[in-house]
């Protein structure tokens, strides 16, 4: 029996498509290693010229292994790996469901597939994962000038709501118990099927398994009066990711994003006023940003009530706006910037811990994994309802457990304490 290897780059997404393809795998022996794998298939990213060289990377580790490619790194590296024969064969995202007979072509083959498939997939597990992640749409309809992947996924298309009730269904009765609501543009759930993602969540929220749902990034012009009266739903996690990419009008206008500072930082006081953890994409170094605009970013970004944020140096995409413009922003400079708010946001989330801790506030934690296996003085890590981390010192088993905390340590990247 050939074994098989399944290595996935980028996001929570990706993670799902993975899942359904080793769900669908039942003639072929899965391996938890490349080094004992006959096979590889390797579901990738294309988001940044980053994912692009690491995924090249991966793949020149592997001269005698047979490795398929799909994910999003088809359209931009794909045709070029196949031509040069460090792949052996190529499929697309609406391909993931036939696997196994893909496995089972003898002839080399590149097949880009449909990029306006909406799948109907039900995953029967999530392997090695605590929390489960579902996939309930596909596509993106924004068109930020920076931004490849509307181009490589396609446009914004809903799963039907049967289907993601069904299942979670499944994995609660596996016993996950915690949900994350992932795709492409997630906020854009429903608008092709005359619903919505709070609609969607108050469904979800009727499964008395589920105890916690996580909802995926958000673009604020998605944040509505019908979302804002979900906040304080029992079941809804008190931390949301609203992707604001940057805290400039200017620089959103030149991103050709819909997005403004002045509307955007009313919608992050309103959420923050129910008591929740506020995380955002940024984007430093896209041409365009001058120094001036820099500062003036830094500044607002100031008054935002920020807990987390994922931030990302701009990455030229051949065949955008934005890898058009000539007024670039060394690099030297763009990482510089990075910093400069990576530091400001890490000292508002220790803040928005701190202030946590004096008022006692009860943190409810899904306990993932342990650091050196099981036994006495184990260290254990999971993650609040606020999505911070905490690291647990105890001689019990608390893999995949809910604990309650409300006295602990706080230091500069997380929580701390003994149970």
């Amino acid at each position: 029996m050939s074994r098989v290897f399944f290595k996935t780059f980028g996001c929570r997404t990706n993670l799902f498509d993975t899942q359904v393809m080793i769900d669908r795998v039942k003639e072929y022996e899965i391996v938890k290693s490349e080094d004992e794998a006959d096979i590889i298939v390797i579901n990738s990213c294309t988001v940044t010229n980053g994912a692009d060289a690491s995924l090249r990377n991966y793949i020149n580790r592997f001269d005698h292994k047979k490795i398929y490619l799909t994910g999003c790194a088809l359209e931009s590296e794909g045709e070029r790996l196949y031509e040069k024969n460090r792949i052996h064969s190529a499929f697309g995202h609406s391909s993931k469901d036939r696997i196994e007979d893909i496995l089972k072509k003898e002839r080399r083959f590149f097949d880009r597939g449909d990029k306006n498939y909406i799948d109907s997939s039900v995953v029967s597990d999530f392997v090695g994962k605590s929390r489960a992640f579902v996939k309930i749409q596909e596509g993106c309809d924004f068109e930020c000038s920076y931004c490849i992947i509307p181009t490589v996924r396609g446009e914004a298309r809903s799963k039907e709501e049967s289907i993601i009730l069904e299942q979670i269904d499944i994995l609660a009765a596996l016993g996950f118990s915690e949900v994350v609501l992932t795709g492409t543009n997630v906020g854009s759930y429903g608008r092709d099927r005359k619903s919505s993602i709070a609609k969607l969540f108050k469904k979800i929220a009727e499964n008395r398994d589920i105890k916690r749902v996580r909802i995926g990034s958000l673009e604020p012009s998605q944040i509505d009066d019908e979302f804002i009266e979900i906040l304080g739903e029992e079941k809804m996690a008190k931390h949301l990711h609203i992707a604001l990419q940057h805290t400039s009008n200017k620089m959103l206008e030149i991103m050709n994003r819909k997005n403004r500072v002045e509307s955007d930082l009313k919608i992050f006081e309103k959420i923050a006023s129910y008591n929740f953890a506020l995380g955002s994409d940024f984007i430093v170094g896209h041409p365009g940003e001058s120094r001036e605009i820099w500062e003036e970013a830094y500044r607002n970004l100031e008054s935002f009530p920020l807990t987390h944020i994922h931030l990302f140096t701009y990455s030229k995409r051949e065949g955008t706006k934005s890898a058009l413009r000539d007024d670039i922003v060394c690099g030297d400079e763009a990482k510089s910037r990075l910093n400069e708010a990576k530091e400001l946001v890490k000292v508002k989330n220790r803040e928005f811990r701190e202030r946590q801790k004096e008022r006692k506030e009860e943190l409810c934690v899904l306990v993932e994994s342990a650091k050196n296996g099981r036994g006495e003085g184990d260290i254990f890590s999971g993650f609040c309802q606020f999505f911070n981390k905490i690291e647990i010192k105890s001689s019990k088993n608390l893999e995949k457990k809910w604990i309650k905390i409300d006295d602990y340590e706080v230091d500069n990247e997380k929580n701390f304490v003994s149970f």
